[in-house]
């Protein structure tokens, strides 16, 4: 995240606990996320965001040989501590960084993978963020995304569909998340401008797990599309 939209504070305490077992993120995103990066076994991964450490810990566990964490919030990397604690440091470091700087402390083609879950609209320079991570990626190497779903965004927020201004989505007890709506067109023509090439697109919908959580917002991903996940590779 970046210093400004990181989830702080109490804000981060509330999303480190609802990612761990949440229908949408832990159910519904990470599943589709995790399956478009395919085999991690022996590659050095990049994790973007990477929050309260959710997605390091499972590559970890999958085989990864290292997993470089990046987060504007100092509260989810301590939460990513303590879910990564006892993970051997050759494997896992953890970098609190504002992702609207340049990647500076990583070389060039410095990584096999990179995962950027649910962050990518809270950015507002995204073109130059698109930027570095084509840098850091090794030619060949892979860059898997997801954001919220442009239409649910309209749907939830009403107005025109090709409205891209700032948005406030409510989140627990007096809490709320500030992102960028952002079209199809748009998503999608960044990336490509960025030297990306398109190679998967997922409208995930909720597992089975998910159900188990909370039936309610398991039907409502199997009637609309909540995230988008994509799966590109740098030529």
């Amino acid at each position: 995240m970046t210093a400004e939209t990181a989830y702080h504070g109490p804000l981060g305490e509330l999303f480190a606990a609802q990612a761990t077992d949440s229908a949408y993120n832990a159910h519904t995103d990470r599943p589709a996320m995790l399956e478009l990066a395919g085999d991690v076994t022996d590659l050095r991964v990049l994790d973007l965001g990477c929050g309260a450490g959710h997605y390091a810990a499972e590559l970890v566990a999958r085989g990864a040989a290292a997993v470089t964490g990046v987060d504007g919030s100092a509260s989810l990397l301590d939460a990513a501590r303590e879910r990564l604690a006892g993970t051997p440091a050759d494997r896992v470091g953890l970098h609190l960084h504002d992702l609207e700087r340049p990647l500076d402390f990583l070389p060039d083609a410095s990584v096999d993978l990179a995962v950027v879950a649910l962050v990518h609209h809270h950015l507002e320079r995204r073109a130059e963020f698109l930027a570095e991570v084509h840098r850091v990626v090794r030619p060949g190497g892979a860059l898997v995304l997801s954001t919220t779903h442009p239409t649910a965004d309209w749907l939830y927020f009403g107005g025109s569909y090709f409205d891209e201004e700032r948005v406030r989505l409510p989140l627990g007890d007096g809490h709320a998340l500030d992102y960028r709506r952002l079209t199809m067109e748009t998503v999608l023509g960044e990336l490509l401008a960025a030297g990306f090439v398109l190679e998967q697109l997922r409208e995930p919908r909720g597992t089975d797990a998910a159900r188990v959580v909370d039936e309610r917002r398991w039907r409502k991903t199997h009637r609309q599309p909540m995230f988008l996940a994509l799966r590109l590779r740098r030529p």
